[in-house]
């Protein structure tokens, strides 16, 4: 066992999905040690205690993976359950801490980033409950990266992860398991498999699109093996170090071919897709794009066809930025609903707390409280269950619920790699006029609230400030703006824009023409165009 001496890195702050940087950064001497290091430092030492750990088989992955497992071992852990080729998903990985009730875990992903030597790697701590690190513990991890001066690491060759089973390094046990077997298991006792098996041989169809990531493996055994699906459902199933060159973010820019497939002459019943680490979902059906907002809104409306919410939802929540059409859901069905701060910590408190079993993201992630992590295949067995149990098609599913709910037309810009100095300016400006935009009439329509949105967690009394600047209009239309953490180049200007309709009549309108005013008003209020030198957003959802 070596203790390396070495100092602090500038640029280890995690975000709220840990820290994401280019890989070749990740891959420089010692940056991956000091901050794994600091991981084990900042929870209070890994001496005796079990981890798990896992990726999305980026590249780096496996490099990574070693690295991680001889400084576990060095700093006195006693235990490392390990996916087989380090692959876990992200949901998956927390299933594991939580069934074998383990200290936590390490997750190597950068999400949907794209990955490969000259694109993204990131590493994130999962705590006891299955879900991410909250802040004062990543606070607590950023503080030791600013005064470290050794890490620790056992000198050895590099442990056999492709085979199931127990092996040792240094006294430390690490247990080899099948990535996707345990998580399959929880599936079955969650959704009615046989109600869905049926549907497939009847004939429905799906495509599954993987994007050369993670849940590959996972499609696979799940909805091809054991559900019956067409083989070939899985498409892209193979997850890449490169993802094929593919960007895995499961929306309707990058996961264009099945966009393609969806609309077309021979389009499959349903049509899916997920990401780099499987946390995140998309769902559409023949000609018919299901946004993030309607999705978590239908399942919520839904889930007690599924056998593990027969009894019923405990709550719904959502983040500030996704629409309120799981509210309108939440209100009929006599729910609790709870909006927070964007970041899926801020639903583990409430799950932990038995407030919540079902919350939800505009940035395509849903899940419940058979995890701590947001849950993309989870969703997609969610609909499929629906699906099965109702009889009907999505585009009908979809008509239903908003003659029973309304529509909120609902969309999400993306300003990409903006100069973070422009950003900032933009939002401190923005910030500096709130006050005086009440009662101000934009674009036709009369601004009724305009605020800096501050969360004050019921559980644990926490405070966060200055999550999304919100301005809202008579009728319940609003737009929020706030910068996103999850690139790592430049920073992301995140543009949400939502407007409740009540007339069937007007049910069938595109969600850019319905939101067009209210795009010119978020212009004319924040000028993102003007600031950034943009003709208009990057991704458009």
């Amino acid at each position: 066992m070596n203790t390396v001496a070495t100092t602090p890195i500038d640029g280890q702050k995690p975000g709220t999905s840990g820290l994401r940087k280019k890989t070749r950064v990740f891959m420089q001497p010692h940056f991956l040690e000091n901050f794994v290091q600091s991981i084990f430092d900042g929870i209070g030492g890994a001496r005796g205690k079990t981890f798990v750990l896992g990726g999305d088989g980026r590249f780096f992955n496996k490099r990574a993976a070693q690295v991680i497992l001889r400084m576990a071992a060095a700093n006195g852990a006693t235990h490392v359950i390990v996916g087989r080729d380090a692959l876990l998903s992200t949901p998956a990985a927390s299933h594991l801490i939580r069934l074998n009730k383990t200290d936590g875990g390490i997750i190597m992903s950068a999400s949907h980033n794209p990955g490969g030597e000259d694109e993204d790697f990131g590493v994130k701590f999962n705590m006891a409950n299955g879900g991410p690190a909250p802040e004062y513990v990543t606070n607590a991890m950023f503080e030791r990266t600013r005064t470290i001066q050794e890490y620790h690491i056992v000198e050895a060759q590099n442990v056999d992860l492709s085979t199931v089973g127990d092996t040792e390094l240094a006294g430390m046990k690490i247990t080899v398991v099948d990535p996707v077997a345990d998580y399959a298991a929880l599936m079955e006792t969650l959704f009615d498999f046989d109600a869905i098996r049926a549907m497939f041989a009847g004939g429905f169809r799906i495509q599954f699109d993987a994007m050369c990531a993670i849940t590959g493996p996972y499609g696979q055994e799940i909805l091809e093996n054991r559900l019956g699906a067409a083989p070939g459902s899985v498409v892209h199933g193979t997850p890449l170090p490169d993802f094929g060159g593919m960007h895995p973010d499961p929306n309707p820019t990058w996961a264009h071919e099945l966009m393609d497939t969806m609309n077309g002459p021979d389009a499959p019943d349903f049509g899916a897709a997920s990401d780099g680490d499987g946390d995140r979902n998309m769902v559409v059906g023949p000609n018919i794009y299901v946004s993030p907002s309607d999705s978590l809104a239908v399942l919520a409306a839904n889930a007690h066809l599924a056998k593990g919410y027969a009894a019923g939802l405990k709550g719904v929540a959502r983040s500030m930025p996704t629409s309120a059409a799981v509210d309108r859901v939440a209100e009929k069905m006599g729910l609790a609903c709870f909006e927070t701060p964007t970041g899926w910590k801020f639903f583990g408190n409430l799950m932990d707390d038995g407030r919540v079993s079902l919350c939800g993201e505009e940035s395509f992630g849903t899940g419940s409280d058979h995890v701590r992590e947001k849950d993309g295949l989870w969703a997609i067995l969610m609909w499929l269950n629906i699906l099965a149990k109702r009889q009907m098609s999505v585009a009908e599913i979809m008509r239903d619920h908003w003659q029973s709910y309304g529509r909120n037309y609902y969309s999400r810009h993306d300003y990409e790699a903006v100069d973070s100095d422009i950003a900032n300016t933009m939002m401190d400006d923005l910030r500096s006029k709130l006050d005086g935009l009440v009662g101000q009439t934009i674009q036709g329509h009369r601004v009724s609230e305009a605020d800096d949105y501050a969360y004050h967690d019921p559980v644990d009394g926490s405070v966060s400030a200055q999550q999304g600047i919100r301005v809202l209009f008579d009728g319940g239309a609003r737009f929020v703006i706030r910068l996103s953490g999850t690139g790592t180049s430049g920073a992301t200007i995140r543009l949400y824009l939502e407007s409740l309709e009540t007339d069937p009549a007007n049910f069938d309108q595109d969600p850019q023409d319905a939101l067009r005013w209210i795009i010119l008003a978020a212009e004319d209020i924040a000028g993102i165009r003007a600031r950034t030198g943009k003709s208009g957003p990057d991704v458009t959802t």
